[in-house]
């Protein structure tokens, strides 16, 4: 699947603007991933973009989100470890995350709530205007951001990154991309 027939059915899946958002900016992270740890970007790209898939879907049975993803997925002949990795994103299913895709996407889906989040406290509201320090510290503030789980952002380190390192590379993904995500 190209990355255009991928966005093309994120926007006909997905209706919140957010959400679409939201997709754009894990494909982002997962890419620059990608890049750091020598892998296929495109492939993990399509991960990030269509990981939320099925979220209008299941948005009110949070237990069968990422499999009815996944399974639409799997039917459109996407490759079967980005489907897997779309699949295990959820921890809800227990499913073991075995390749370093499935990891990274686990990771990143949370990490850019808390940055944008971060992003918009900023008298800015710039994702520019942000660093690694300032998501640093909104990250040790339990009450900042609370649906961008602490523990799954600091899988990181399954993938053999420090916290601060997985950080800077989602900002730096997230920054890049800065005009589709209007911060």
């Amino acid at each position: 699947m190209s990355r255009e027939e991928a966005l093309n059915l994120v926007k006909q899946e997905i209706k919140q603007k957010n959400l679409i958002k939201h997709c754009l900016a894990v494909e982002a992270v997962m890419r620059r991933l990608a890049n750091h740890f020598g892998k296929n970007e495109e492939k993990w790209a399509l991960a990030g973009l269509l990981h939320d898939i099925d979220y209008d879907k299941t948005a009110n049975d949070p237990e069968r989100h990422s499999i009815v993803g996944a399974d639409f997925l799997a039917e459109k002949g996407l490759d079967e470890d980005i489907v897997y990795a779309i699949r295990v994103h959820n921890d809800v299913h227990g499913l073991p995350r075995k390749s370093l895709m499935d990891k990274a996407l686990y990771a990143s889906d949370p990490l850019t709530g808390l940055i944008v989040a971060a992003a918009l406290i900023h008298p800015e509201k710039k994702l520019n205007a942000i660093d690694t320090g300032f998501v640093l510290n909104r990250f040790k503030e339990k009450n900042f951001a609370r649906g961008a789980s602490r523990e799954q952002i600091s899988s990181c380190e399954e993938m053999g990154l420090s916290l601060e390192e997985f950080i800077t590379l989602g900002l730096e993904a997230m920054q890049s991309i800065h005009e589709e995500l209007g911060l």
